[in-house]
């Protein structure tokens, strides 16, 4: 019997979604996944979009044949990645679908009958406590029972299989996504897992050089955009600036976002810093920010503007909805879901004149410093003054209250940067854009979300929801690179570095 030529077998996506696996896989192999499968029609149109080579079945994975579909093709790599919904501890106390849960066994009836040579599954952690439902609800004494069977079956078809649970940080997503991927072979070669590329930037590895440090959640921010008051209305935010925002802003929301503030503008000694070599856009009279730049984390602090405007903005990340803590944005991001939640606050610093600090300080708040060459020093203190401080004065109702702070009225917290002392004047947040949201699970930058192969536009919704659902493209690419070395060559970061080796 002549050997079959590996360029002959074919890449089939199940349960394709909006295209994070396929994109990883591609942008592995430098070849096109030859099927994806997906029974939502919104999802097939956005694959389709980005994946123009890949044949589409919109079905239902029960409703494809494998041998049909296959036409006798060998296939290569089967992934699989089955609606994690009712297996995900978000799921909460809400009521599961077992046919839902059962999705995976569909992984068994592409082995019996068309024996890919290597099966890749990935889903949520919790996917591996498996087990019988009853009204509704997973009988915990029995976790785990379906899922050893479902896996011994798959191992009497003559698959070796291992499973681990992976960061998607760990391979250069900036998201700490962590899944659960299990790999399956048949053809008698090992099962191997990536060697980890980036790293918590605290890590030995990162310190010995062996690693990159992980990427961080300022990197995929959009620093042009402006975000409103959270002390404003709505009706003000339309007419000044045409802004549809949710005003006034739920207690919750605001608690996360002045401890926020408080974490990582006031008391980090390191806040994220913004140059505006323009006035903000919540200065009311003035115009639109044009030229706004973002300060690498690892470089000094630009030039600080000296003029008695908005010249630096101090960012983190809080969740919108749900009980999420504020992350700091040199941190990567948190999982991102198919609902629009990561939302960007900034608190806004104006520069402090006319008062004599040394004279005014009645008790320190806190001295904190930066590492060397990464921003200037940071440090607050505590002084009495009058005058006009735009939101300052509800900011300090919102530290007193959420944050342990025992503020009196007349009395200001300023924050010494660069040798300038600023008070905090307002607060401003947005939700992150759809955009910011594809960065964070690593889909390349011209990845198509907005718009369809026909040229029509794709609302924001779906895009959300294709890219909570999605596989962390850097992830999919890192187990491809591993397992079928044989299919991989030089790194591809863009689609249209993609197309051209398609082309090709």
């Amino acid at each position: 019997m002549s050997q079959i030529d590996i360029f002959d077998e074919i890449i089939v996506d199940n349960f394709a979604g909006g295209g994070g696996a396929s994109t990883g896989i591609e942008l592995a192999a430098g070849r096109p996944v030859a099927i994806a499968i997906n029974h939502d029609p919104d999802a097939i149109l956005l694959h389709k979009t980005n994946h123009p080579y890949t044949e589409h079945l919109q079905a239902s994975v029960w409703d494809v044949d494998p041998v049909a579909v296959c036409r006798g093709r060998p296939v290569g790599l089967a992934w699989f990645s089955p609606d994690c919904k009712h297996f995900s501890k978000a799921k909460g106390a809400a009521l599961v679908d077992r046919n839902i849960r059962g999705l995976a066994w569909i992984v068994l009836r592409w082995a019996a009958l068309v024996r890919p040579r290597v099966i890749m599954l990935e889903n949520v952690e919790e996917f591996q406590t498996w087990g019988p439902v009853r009204k509704g609800k997973p009988v915990k004494s029995k976790a785990g029972q379906t899922f050893r069977k479902w896996k011994q079956q798959l191992s009497d078809l003559g698959y070796t299989i291992d499973h681990r649970e992976l960061v998607a940080a760990d391979y250069g997503a900036p998201t700490t996504r962590k899944r659960f991927v299990l790999v399956a072979r048949c053809d008698g070669k090992p099962n191997r897992w990536p060697e980890r590329t980036h790293a918590p930037r605290d890590s030995e590895e990162v310190k010995s050089g062996k690693c990159l440090p992980w990427r961080s959640a300022a990197e995929i921010i959009d620093w042009t955009i402006p975000g409103y008051s959270i002390f404003e209305s709505k009706q003000k935010i339309m007419e000044q600036y045409g802004g549809k925002v949710v005003r006034p802003l739920a207690e919750n929301t605001m608690r996360r976002v002045i401890r926020g503030v408080d974490k990582f503008t006031i008391r980090s000694g390191k806040p994220f810093i913004v140059s505006r070599n323009a006035a903000n856009l919540i200065q009311y009279h003035t115009e639109q920010t044009e030229n706004v730049r973002a300060a690498g984390l690892g470089a000094p602090i630009n030039t600080v503007d000296a003029s008695n405007r908005y010249g630096l903005t101090c960012a983190n990340l809080v969740e919108y909805y749900g009980n999420g803590v504020p992350l700091d944005i040199s941190e990567p991001m948190h999982t991102v879901t198919a609902h629009d939640r990561e939302a960007l606050t900034a608190a806004h610093i104006v520069e402090f004149k006319g008062q004599d600090i040394g004279q005014r300080v009645t008790a320190p708040l806190r001295t904190i410093t930066s590492s060397a060459g990464e921003f200037a020093e940071c440090s607050a203190v505590l002084v009495k003054s009058g005058g006009a401080f735009g939101h300052w004065p509800e900011i300090r109702e919102l530290l007193n209250r959420h944050c342990g702070y025992h503020l009196a009225d007349d009395e200001v917290i300023l924050l010494l940067i660069g040798g300038a002392y600023y008070y905090i004047a307002d607060i401003t947040l947005r939700m992150l854009t759809p955009r910011e949201l594809y960065n964070a699970m690593g889909f390349p930058p011209d990845y198509i979300i907005d718009h369809d192969y026909m040229g029509n536009a794709y609302g924001k919704t779906k895009q959300v929801a294709r890219c909570g659902n999605a596989v962390c493209p850097p992830l999919a690419e890192a187990m491809v690179r591993a397992n079928l070395p044989e299919w991989c060559g030089e790194k591809i970061t863009t689609m249209e570095q993609l197309d051209n080796a398609v082309a090709v």
